[in-house]
């Protein structure tokens, strides 16, 4: 029986039920994959973002589109939140995880519209993409080092200029390999380890790699030296400066001398920190916060060349390359604390100096974007934020399949010989996964200026007679295989991108009611406009 105080609360929301629920759900699902579609393929358009304070964006990176775009409805929002998590896992396949979770919704809509319930459906689905995962295994080869490249430059396709696309997977390719290391018996590499230095002004192709981190930033005393061979550094969450009193307070001064014994009282605080600092045996001290002139020369004198006012996202980059352990208060630091660091340079680009660590952990590079225009540097960071996630991921599995629509026709036509095969109506679902696979192939046509329709049979011909690495050259404009063409991706894109949009389309599936809270938000009845608590 439903309490008059629940009968309360729904008159205040507006309510959709069933299939008009469902209904709802996939026009946003499809409204959002219309939005990101003509990007798809090395053929796709660019869209032109406009944020509200009139910054322009000019990109064809679904992901980027999707997570710029100001979307309300809670069913795309799911979608995005989806294909962002497959940028992280993958670092490409964000578009077609997108397509595939709208374009298996509509073929589930179709389904119950027939009278399949949605739990057959999702049965099917599971039972479809369980049997997909297995063939693309099977149909996945071991990458050579000439592979993930050729692998890297497919990611790219459509973005740039052939030279740069070129540049940069090769910088991504080498950024992976020296990233590379050994993690509870995996070998892993973590893109987020490589920083980004914009420097204007110069082509693109001309962005370099080097070894360590760069962060803009020169020493707090023209004398501090540097460590060429390396030695300990402190990382300090915080800076050295005269404390100040928590409290507004006023201090009045009765006799002559208390303000010179107040100062003396501050620096024989400052000066004691400063040695607790050089007690830990510390070489370099890099601090978030500022660094009084008082301390820098105490500093000097102990031979701790120090940097100040050092970004947050830097300081954890230091401690991840270094070994270190970030503390906040410098009288608690402790020898274990320090981390070490092999080289301590400095650079000056552009009239700018530029500090230099090379980290004794494995990692810490720093890439120098370059570009003549700052949209072409946002360019350039966007493709090498791709082509790295795409070289980490093959670092990590180094395992490909055919690019080119080839691993989902191969896919849909595996799954309509398995389908008869499936009793009841969950083969029906399996039927619907099988056509939504063929959208992605279908859409790349499109894209290109080619019959949809045509291509379509024409590649399920050419698989049918020369096996599943056949795809369409959208290039060419021809069916060849993807190995010989060099239109590869990692095993994990398809992977990742397949089970994401079948969790995604299930998990909307299942929602039968939705409910939309009209009312605005207001001050509970315990809070008063004028401050004052009353009872409750």
């Amino acid at each position: 029986m439903v309490t008059q105080e629940h009968e309360s609360l729904l008159s205040e929301t507006e309510r959709s039920q069933g299939r008009v629920a469902l209904r709802n759900n996939v026009a946003a699902a499809s409204a959002l994959a219309d939005a990101v579609r003509s990007t798809l393929g090395p053929k796709g358009l660019d869209k032109m973002l406009v944020s509200g304070e009139g910054g322009v964006t000019v990109t064809n990176d679904g992901v980027t589109v999707l997570e710029t775009a100001k979307v309300e409805h809670p069913t795309a929002k799911m979608l995005i939140a989806q294909s962002s998590a497959q940028d992280r896992e993958a670092g490409d396949g964000t578009t077609s995880t997108v397509i595939l979770t709208a374009e298996l919704l509509q073929n589930a809509l179709e389904l119950i519209e027939m009278g399949v319930h949605p739990t057959l459906v999702e049965k099917g689905y599971r039972l479809a993409s369980k049997e997909a995962m297995s063939h693309l295994q099977q149909m996945s080869k071991e990458a050579t080092e000439e592979d993930s490249l050729r692998s890297v430059m497919t990611s790219l396709s459509g973005k740039s200029d052939e030279g740069v696309r070129h540049h940069l997977s090769q910088l991504a390719v080498s950024a992976a390999t020296s990233l590379a290391t050994e993690v509870n018996g995996k070998i892993e590499a973590d893109p987020t380890l490589v920083k980004k230095v914009n420097d204007g002004g110069r082509p693109s192709t001309e962005s370099e790699l080097v070894s360590g981190l760069v962060i803009a930033k020169e020493p707090i005393h023209t004398e501090m030296k540097m460590f060429p061979d390396g030695g300990k550094i402190l990382i300090l969450d915080g800076g050295i400066s005269r404390r100040k009193p928590d409290l507004d307070i006023s201090l009045k001064v009765t006799t002559i001398g208390m303000t010179s014994a107040l100062n003396a009282q501050e620096m024989a605080d400052i000066q004691n920190r400063v040695d607790i600092i050089a007690a830990t045996g510390c070489n370099l001290l890099c601090a978030r916060d500022g660094i009084d002139d008082d301390a820098s020369n105490m500093l000097l004198a102990a031979g701790i060349t120090s940097y100040r006012r050092i970004e947050k996202p830097d300081l954890e980059l230091l401690a991840r390359t270094t070994g270190a352990l970030v503390v906040h208060e410098p009288t608690l630091a402790k020898p274990e604390d320090l981390g070490n660091f092999t080289s301590l340079n400095t650079q000056n680009w552009n009239g700018v100096s530029q500090m230099q660590l090379i980290g004794s952990e494995k990692g810490g590079l720093t890439l120098i974007v370059r570009g003549t225009t700052k949209t072409r540097i946002d360019e350039v960071s966007r493709g090498f934020d791709d082509a790295s996630g795409v070289a980490c991921g093959l670092v990590r599995d180094p395992r490909i399949l055919p690019g080119g629509g080839a691993t989902q026709m191969a896919l849909a036509r595996h799954l309509r010989k398995i389908a008869p095969t499936v009793p009841g109506r969950e083969q029906l679902a399996i039927e619907a996964f099988s056509g939504a696979l063929e959208s992605i192939p279908r859409i790349l046509s499109e894209n290109a200026g080619l019959s949809p329709l045509d291509e379509v049979l024409r590649l399920n011909a050419a698989q049918e007679e020369g096996g599943d690495w056949i795809g369409l050259n959208m290039y060419s404009g021809e069916t060849e295989s993807m190995y010989d063409a060099g239109i590869i991706e990692p095993l994990v894109v398809s992977l990742n991108a397949i089970s994401g949009a079948m969790e995604a389309a299930v998990s909307v599936l299942r929602i039968d009611d939705v409910l939309w809270a009209n009312q605005d938000p207001s001050i509970p009845d315990w809070e008063k406009s004028d401050g004052s608590v009353g009872e409750t």
